[in-house]
């Protein structure tokens, strides 16, 4: 029987991935972040560089015991003269007081002369005393090599020394960093055998990689190929310029796919495993992003069978068409309509959704041909999954009657205040006709600041200010996303708007509008929106 090695997942997501462009954590992201990942048990979470700015500090100082993980502090190797004890960089890193510390040193003798301005024995003696100092301190000690595999390629020999010299004074782990992000896989594989034959124990070794071909992922599996049991990487990928090694992606893998499911044994289990998706998705909220559709096991398209051939045969073998079970992974299997599909699509979507309907029932054909040819006008029922449930509903005559728009109005005033600035001003008005009652709701667009958020925004609050006995239904949704395409030029130009809305449970749909006028466009989707949720909660009319 195969004795499975143990390979250790560190997280940098808190560290390196507040390196992306445009994404700046608080100590509360922080802290749920940190949460998540203790929950999907890693084995180290970085939590970033003590000293290096105010949050991180404010956040070594509450962080609580984890239940799973090792938290790490990350910084670097002592400078040229300054004595550890003295450095107050390094300072900053041990007084965060976490077991763990991961320290970054130059393995590149150009960055070593260039950058770091000393000479290639003062750069191996830091990183010496650095690793040194931490181990006599009591702490786990792990070396960074940055720009490693470039300096290897460059002078093999002075990038072996920058590893020698932190494996003899005691680092637990010796990461290989391709910070640049430009080595390929065949290249990581020969250089890590190399460094293996060295004499540098693989047991011993990690990997960082970065994701400027693309191949990130690809690196970091042709590491553990190569040997090494240490991976470092980033929830969705974020990172430094094109982002970091994909845990999302690496975690499923290792633990589904051989031969790394088996010989290696990973401290987060399958059952564990599915909550990658949510974890993800977490992510994307905090950071205010739309979650990739295409992300590979996470993403909604992920398992989406658009074709009808596809689709056919999904239903009778979803091995067919899926490499993995979506459930493994927290993510569900989807069969999108759209003006590809065939019955079998439609009989699934319909049964997906709770609507039953028998295989020879006419008024399939109905909505499939409705599908269609609302897709020739520009709407789009792949991605508005709740507005095809309503079209069936609608033709199979099931679709309750909550309420009737009879008129809405939509006002936009832009001007100079007194202080010669330009402003601008929402107002919306919707008349509604519930239960032969007149209902008539009157909004502006304002934020807690005072800022219009634009005309579509008094709609939708307009339109949700009052539906009479059905309000407590409604209170919840909130919109998530809003997605405008013109789907046909000239004069004529059709406006498509797609609507993510969400809701405190979690359920999350798509609705759809088409217009010439994008104001009407929206106003649809809003509609549809607003009848799904109630027809999910099974309200009945009144």
């Amino acid at each position: 029987m195969m004795v499975r090695e143990r390979l250790y997942i560190y997280d940098t997501t808190l560290r390196d991935g507040q390196q992306t462009q445009g994404v700046q954590f608080s100590k509360q992201d922080k802290l749920s972040i940190m949460s998540a990942l203790d929950k999907l048990g890693v084995d180290y979470i970085e939590g970033g560089w003590p000293g290096a700015n105010p949050t991180d500090d404010d956040f070594f100082s509450v962080v609580n015991e984890l239940k799973f993980s090792r938290l790490s502090a990350f910084g670097m190797t002592k400078r040229t003269g300054f004595s550890v004890e003295n450095d107050d960089v390094l300072s900053a890193v041990v007084n965060a007081g976490t077991s763990t510390v991961c320290l970054v040193g130059k393995s590149n003798d150009f960055h070593v002369r260039n950058a770091l301005n000393v000479s290639l024995e003062e750069n191996l003696n830091n990183i010496s005393a650095s690793i040194q100092y931490l181990i006599g301190l009591g702490r786990e000690a792990i070396f960074d090599a940055e720009h490693f595999f470039d300096g290897y390629k460059s002078n093999p020999e002075y990038a072996l020394k920058t590893l020698e010299a932190a494996y003899s004074s005691g680092a637990r782990w010796i990461v290989l960093c391709d910070t640049n992000g430009g080595t390929l896989p065949d290249e990581i594989f020969e250089i890590i055998s190399a460094v293996i034959g060295k004499g540098i124990p693989r047991l011993k070794l990690g990997i960082h990689a970065h994701n400027d071909t693309g191949n990130a992922v690809a690196n970091s599996l042709a590491a553990l190929k190569a040997g090494v049991r240490h991976l470092q990487g980033t929830l969705n990928g974020l990172g430094e310029r094109c982002g970091n090694a994909d845990l999302v992606s690496l975690i499923p893998t290792l633990l589904l796919k051989e031969p790394f499911s088996k010989t290696l044994e990973l401290s987060i289990s399958k059952n564990e495993l599915s909550l990658i998706t949510h974890t993800s998705r977490l992510l994307d909220d905090l950071l205010n992003r739309i979650p990739s559709r295409g992300a590979p096991y996470v993403g909604a398209s992920a398992f989406a069978h658009k074709g009808g051939l596809h689709a056919s045969a999904v239903l009778k073998d979803p091995n067919t068409y899926e490499h993995i079970d979506p459930s493994l992974v927290g993510n569900k299997r989807v069969i999108p309509m759209s003006n590809q599909a065939g019955r079998s699509n439609l009989l699934s979507r319909l049964g997906d959704a709770g609507i039953k309907v028998q295989k020879n029932n006419p008024k399939l054909d109905e909505i499939l041909k409705e599908i269609k040819s609302q897709e020739d006008k520009g709407f789009s029922f792949d991605l508005a999954q709740a507005s095809f449930e309503l079209l069936a509903h609608r033709i199979l005559g099931s679709l309750p009657n909550y309420f009737e728009v009879k008129r809405y109005r939509v006002l936009m005033e832009r001007r100079k205040n007194k202080y010669n600035e330009v402003v601008t001003l929402s107002e919306a008005m919707v008349a509604l006709k519930i239960n032969n009652k007149k209902v008539l709701s009157v909004s502006e667009s304002l934020d807690a600041e005072g800022s219009d958020r634009g005309p579509v925004n008094a709609l939708a609050r307009a339109i949700s200010k009052d539906i009479g006995p059905y309000q407590p239904y409604i209170d919840d949704i909130k919109l998530v996303d809003f997605k405008v395409r013109i789907t046909s030029g000239g004069v004529g130009a059709v406006t498509r708007v797609l609507i993510d809305s969400e809701d405190s449970d979690g359920n999350r749909w798509s609705t759809v509008g088409v217009s010439a006028n994008i104001i009407d466009a929206s106003f649809q989707a809003l509609l549809d929106a607003l009848n799904w949720k109630l027809l999910k909660s099974n309200v009945e009319p009144i």
